[in-house]
């Protein structure tokens, strides 16, 4: 009796997604934190355009993920604000959509927090690495701009109700 009792439990490990891998996929998919996603509105040197800014910040809050939205960069980098030490030195991948990748590096490297290299496997412009992908919205579309943030990124179900924990306070 015992040794059916174990055959059994046996048989019932190996489900098909455990035998096929998925079962080993799902796992280290969920020990990898999701992307961190920095919009930047570029909104004191207005080089990128209106439209494309607005669309792709629409884009990113209809997608329902966590966003760190900045007025601008420049100017954040010109006061040596502390969040872009955090966020260069911050867990996980670090994706940004504001302009040029080599001027969000400087201006990361200026304000005292450099943004890690790449290993080499990046687009040679600086814009993507392993830890690092910027999008550059002086050049790109809002659609390409969205994409590149939101790749692989998993969003909550459409019509999710909202936590108590990220519910906006609200009186009744």
């Amino acid at each position: 009796r015992q040794g059916q009792r174990r055959r059994a439990a046996a048989k019932d490990f190996r489900t098909p997604e455990r035998a096929s891998g998925v079962f080993e996929a799902r796992i280290r998919r969920d020990l990898v934190a999701p992307p961190r996603i920095l919009y930047c509105h570029c909104a004191h040197a207005r080089v990128v355009p209106p439209r494309v800014k607005n669309e792709v910040l629409d884009r990113l809050a209809a997608a329902g993920v966590p966003v760190e939205a900045v007025a601008d960069l420049c100017e954040m980098s010109a006061r040596r604000d502390p969040a872009l030490q955090a966020l260069a030195e911050g867990e996980g991948e670090l994706r940004i959509a504001a302009c040029f990748p080599r001027s969000v590096r400087w201006l990361f490297a200026a304000a005292g927090a450099p943004l890690p290299e790449g290993d080499g496997a990046g687009d040679g412009d600086g814009g993507t690495d392993s830890r690092v992908r910027i999008a550059n919205m002086r050049e790109e579309s809002a659609v390409e701009v969205a994409d590149a943030l939101l790749e692989g990124v998993e969003r909550p179900a459409a019509g999710a109700a909202l936590t108590s924990d990220s519910a906006p306070n609200e009186k009744s």
